[in-house]
Order: structure tokens, then C-alpha cells, then sequence
């Protein structure tokens, strides 16, 4: 029998309760989700949004030779370093856009974070979003002794995809945190339908037309799209958070299941990419530090 990850539950906390609804409310309120280009504007200014960390700077940068912006705390440890990759579906976001969430997870783990503005679909299909990734590890592997791999939604897969790429190499990350990942492209999860009716964000629609602008004619079960097809067996640690209210909880479940190091945290009652909307979620609170916790001892582990 394969032996599976660890699946952690969290009942919904009562301060939260009418945070949900308050999302549940605004978002109905709203046009249907647009993924895609002409949502660019509009989904930048809702990442933007969200609460920055105190004592953290940010600079416009390259790294490998791919444009991003660098999250750094005050004193963060030398010689260590996170890689992140925003969500947007591939087709949207920035690393300028999710630069306040991204330093709350640089602050917690105590070190300096670089967001990667990895080229978008249409204009860039795959392979480009993953030629970048590994431009941009590469680039961190000169300068880091020891690297953690992190993004959230389709940000989450790519930084899986990039987690098994650069494990088959002298300079393998210590692990990686995803937050709501997006791992299977075939979108053959059941919570795309079953979760439905109670995701307030995210619809199956949209998500599949992103995906097809993202994969063109390539096959949705390639590894280096879709992570969750991959050998997962003998990868570093993964650290994974998702909401129980959202579609894309059978994609972190299904992973989790197949990766024996994986665990995986699920918040019942909780939105897509929750973590990131700290000081609005008492659970996005709890989950950052657990994040936290996790990087910095994964930065600083033997191996």
C-alpha cells in the first residue's frame, strides 16, 4: 500500500464566522470572476489590498534574470531565502500585487522572500511560467545556501512543479508551502462540483478556460503542469493549507494523499488562499504562524 501524507483538520473558529459571511455577501454582489486578462486590473487591486507586515521593505529586482520583487524583514537570517510564486490561474497577478501577504510570510519565517513575476497566458503559455520558476531558483541557488519553495493557488502548483524539478538536482529545495494549491489541470478534482454552491470566489468555468489558455494543446497531465501526477514519493517535506469551502480542496487532499511528506492543514468553512488575509481571519492568523514555524525550521535543517 502507498503510504500517504498527514491531513490535519481545523474546526472553524467562531470569530470567523461572520468575516465568511461578509465575503459570502460582497462576492455575490459582484460581476462573475474573470480570469484572464481584461481581470488583471481588478484582481491586482484586491491583492493589494491586503494587510502589509510591519518591519518588512520591498525592491523591484531580478533574480536568474526574471523580474520580482524581493519581501525582506528588518533581520532576516543570511543565507537563507523563500521563492514565491503569486496565484491568478496562470493567466493573472503580480508579484507587486501579492507583495503585502507574501512579507507576512516572510516576517513569520524570518526571511528574505523573493516574489517572481513569472510571464502570464495567453501571451506567455506554458512552458513559459516554468522556464522562469527555474531561471529564478537558479539564480536564488547562487546566492542561498538553503531555499524553501512557496506559492498559493496556481502559484501553489507551480511552486510543486518547481519543488520535483530542481529536487533532480545538486542544489534541491529544504521543501515547500502552498496555500489553496492548484494540482491538477485535468480538473478531474470532485470538489470542483461538490464545492460549488459554497465557494463564494472561484467557479469551475473560468478555471477551465485559464487552463486552457494557459496549456494550449499540451497534455493537462504532465507533471510540469500538473503536480499531482508526478512522482511524489521521495520529495522534501510539503507544508499545505486549504480552505474546506472551496473547489479546489480535492486538489490539495488528492496530492496530499500520494505525497507521503506532505502534510496538509484544512480549515472547515474557509475561502480560497485564506492565509493571505491576515487580520480579517483569526484562522489566516493561526495559519501563518504555523507556516512560519515550518519554514524556519526547514531553512535551518540538515537536510
Amino acid at each position: 500500500m502507498t503510504a500517504m501524507g498527514t491531513i490535519i483538520q481545523h474546526p472553524q473558529l467562531e470569530a470567523d464566522k461572520a468575516a465568511v459571511e461578509q465575503v459570502r455577501e460582497m462576492w455575490a454582489k459582484w460581476p462573475e470572476l474573470v480570469l484572464g486578462p481584461e481581470g488583471r486590473a481588478g484582481f491586482d487591486k484586491q491583492l493589494e489590498s491586503k494587510r502589509a507586515a510591519p518591519g518588512v521593505t520591498y525592491e523591484d529586482a531580478k533574480v536568474g534574470g526574471v523580474p520580482g520583487v524581493w519581501c525582506k524583514p528588518a533581520n532576516a537570517d543570511r543565507g537563507t531565502a523563500i521563492l514565491y510564486f503569486h496565484g491568478g490561474a496562470y493567466v493573472q497577478g503580480s508579484a507587486k500585487a501579492c507583495r503585502n501577504y507574501v512579507g507576512q510570510i516572510a516576517s513569520r519565517a524570518n526571511a528574505a522572500t523573493f516574489a517572481v513575476d513569472y510571464r502570464l497566458a495567453p501571451e506567455y503559455p506554458y512552458p513559459a511560467a516554468v522556464d522562469d520558476a527555474l531561471a529564478a531558483y537558479s539564480g536564488l541557488a547562487e546566492r542561498s545556501r538553503s531555499i524553501v519553495i512557496a506559492g498559493d493557488s496556481a502559484g501553489g502548483g507551480l511552486a510543486l512543479v518547481t519543488l520535483a524539478l530542481v529536487n533532480k538536482t545538486n542544489r534541491p529545495a529544504k521543501g515547500a508551502v502552498v496555500l489553496s494549491p492548484w494540482t491538477d489541470m485535468a480538473l478531474e478534482s470532485p470538489s470542483l462540483t461538490t464545492k460549488a454552491s459554497i465557494d463564494p470566489m472561484l467557479k469551475l468555468a473560468p478555471v477551465a478556460a485559464a487552463a486552457k489558455m494557459y496549456l494550449g494543446k499540451h497534455d493537462a497531465r504532465d507533471p510540469r503542469v500538473s503536480p499531482l501526477y508526478g512522482d511524489l514519493s521521495a520529495l522534501p517535506p510539503v507544508h499545505m493549507h486549504v480552505g474546506e469551502a472551496e473547489i479546489m480542496l480535492d486538489d490539495a487532499v488528492r496530492y496530499a494523499e500520494k505525497n507521503p511528506n506532505a502534510v496538509l492543514h484544512v480549515w472547515q468553512g474557509m475561502p480560497h488562499v485564506f492565509p493571505a488575509s491576515v487580520g480579517f481571519y483569526k484562522a489566516a492568523d493561526e495559519a501563518q504562524e504555523i507556516i512560519g514555524a515550518f519554514i524556519r525550521e526547514r531553512l535551518h535543517a540538515a537536510v
